[in-house]
């Protein structure tokens, strides 16, 4: 029997190597098939899983809304009356409010706060909404603030102001401009003490305090 020769020998490694193709090659593409058997299956399970969670979530989410709503006290027209701890009276007022149930807080819409002064005159302070924390006796209004000293004659408009109804002392720092008989202010922040006697205005860094003052001069 005659010795294989290396052609024999390169030919044996050709046919192996064919053979070791073959077979990956047929393992590949059952891999191939069964991917495109279940990869369609992974697909219709993940997004009917996605499509529970979010239905889920929102019937979740609504329950939880009504359990919320169902708490709160809706007031419609509400008028909250008191006094300062000078026994001078004030009177709150919206066109609505609404108790949240979890803070003991008034959310107010069109909010108006009345401030009796001396000799039957009234300071006024309105907004587009704000939040009354009535045991604190704390109103917060925000959103086109206005305050109108019918004493003093002054009308401010501010984005922001804090009411202390024990005290009846106004803050805010959100800035504040002011117009009345005497000329115009614009300040950074402001507060406003004896229902309207007595106004300090401050400034900040490079915002400071500017006024304009009607001399009344002869025309």
């Amino acid at each position: 029997m005659a010795d294989p020769t290396p052609s024999d020998d390169l030919k044996a490694a050709d046919e192996r190597r064919v053979v070791l193709a073959g077979r990956q090659w047929r393992a590949r593409s059952r891999r191939v098939m069964l991917l495109r058997r279940v990869l369609p299956l992974i697909i219709a399970v993940l997004a009917g899983g996605t499509a529970l969670w979010v239905g889920t979530r929102s019937i979740i989410a609504g329950v939880e809304r009504s359990r919320v709503e169902s708490r709160e006290v809706r007031l419609s027209n509400p008028m909250f009356h008191g006094q300062d701890e000078q026994g001078r009276s004030f009177v709150i007022g919206a066109a609505q409010a609404v108790r949240d149930p979890d803070t003991g807080m008034f959310r107010l819409d069109a909010p108006v706060m009345r401030l009796t002064l001396e000799a039957g005159k009234t300071s006024e302070l309105s907004a587009g909404h704000g939040l009354y924390d009535e045991p604190s006796r704390t109103l917060i209004l925000r959103g086109q603030v206005i305050i109108e000293d019918g004493g003093a004659g002054f009308r401010f408009v501010t984005p922001e102001a804090v009411v202390d109804t024990r005290t009846g002392v106004v803050t805010g720092d959100k800035g504040i401009q002011g117009v009345g008989a005497l000329g115009t202010i614009d300040a950074s922040s402001y507060a406003i003490y004896e229902q309207g006697g007595r106004v300090v205005f401050s400034g900040s860094g490079d915002d400071k305090v500017r006024t304009t003052i009607n001399t009344g001069g002869a025309g």
